[in-house]
């Protein structure tokens, strides 16, 4: 690892987040209740409205309720990785599966998996992301959030099981399949010691570079307002408005486009901590590939 600087860098990026993830909530310059204070008053008599601009007493600055966005950043990053990698993992649980069984790069399967990339590979994933997460019967749903990783995973699964077809259909046509085949190795003993262990290295590279997609994705998303978490709140007779319910880093991005102006710190400190996920796992995917293909260096 040593030699490999993409993977150490990689490593230690990620030794930090995954501090952040657990020690930070504990730590005890954290806000942990995240009480808001919309109106703020220095000892020399004078009174401050949030938003705060980042000083001694809140690095980072507040949002519009005057809650520490340094600790909004801490507390929410435990909900942010878990839903990048909820994403994430489940995409390549349903892709893995759907690409071998086209390994033949001929059939149904083979045509379905084509169709699908071509589809969805064609169009934008945001604009794509946006108009199925803002159907009636997502924004509705009881369960919106698993509804909405379930779609995010899909819009990719076609591009990802596409990769680990024709993968796969190169193994296929190894010598050593063949001679498999010929001493009678049963299907499941030929998906174990052949496919999944030349698989292997490809797949945790394209792994970790699409955890970073999916965080680059989450974070389009809050700039148009659209959230993985929410309710409706009833703000008048018969009227009610969709408020995000969660801390996932995005949530803080909503406002970008008035905040850049008027106070650039909300928006600006929840997309460098987006940032830091997407270089910290391009990083890593980098080192991986260098690691796994160290032999031919």
């Amino acid at each position: 690892m040593i030699k490999n600087k993409y993977l150490l860098t990689g490593s230690i990026l990620l030794a930090f987040l995954l501090f952040v993830m657990y020690v930070g909530p504990k730590l005890p310059i954290v806000d942990t209740k995240l009480e808001g204070e919309r109106l703020y008053f220095p000892e020399n008599g004078k009174f401050q409205k949030a938003p705060y601009a980042p000083s001694e007493r809140q690095w980072f600055g507040s949002d519009r309720d005057g809650r520490d966005i340094f600790s909004l950043i801490v507390m929410g990053t435990k909900e942010t990785i878990l839903l990048i990698f909820g994403i994430t993992i489940l995409r390549y649980l349903i892709a893995i599966p759907l690409g071998l069984s086209g390994y033949k790069n001929k059939g149904i399967m083979s045509k379905l998996i084509y169709g699908w990339h071509k589809l969805l590979s064609s169009l934008p994933t945001i604009f794509v992301a946006i108009i199925i997460l803002n159907m009636p019967f997502l924004v509705y749903a009881e369960h919106r959030m698993y509804w909405a990783i379930l779609a995010l995973a899909l819009l990719e699964v076609g591009r990802v099981s596409y990769i680990i077809q024709q993968q796969a259909h190169l193994i296929s046509k190894k010598p050593y399949m063949d001679a498999g085949i010929t001493i009678g190795m049963k299907p499941v003993n030929i998906l174990k010691n052949y496919y999944l262990p030349n698989l292997a290295p490809d797949i945790a590279t394209n792994f970790c570079l699409d955890i970073g997609r999916v965080a680059l994705l989450m974070g389009q998303l809050a700039i148009f307002g659209i959230f993985m978490k929410v309710d409706f709140v009833q703000v008048g007779y018969g009227v009610s408005e969709i408020v995000n319910t969660s801390l996932e880093w995005g949530t803080m991005m909503k406002e970008a486009r008035k905040d850049v102006v008027t106070a650039f710190w909300i928006p600006f400190y929840p997309a460098l901590a987006l940032a830091y996920i997407i270089f910290t796992f391009n990083i890593l995917g980098e080192g991986l590939r260098r690691f796994f293909n160290r032999h031919l260096e």
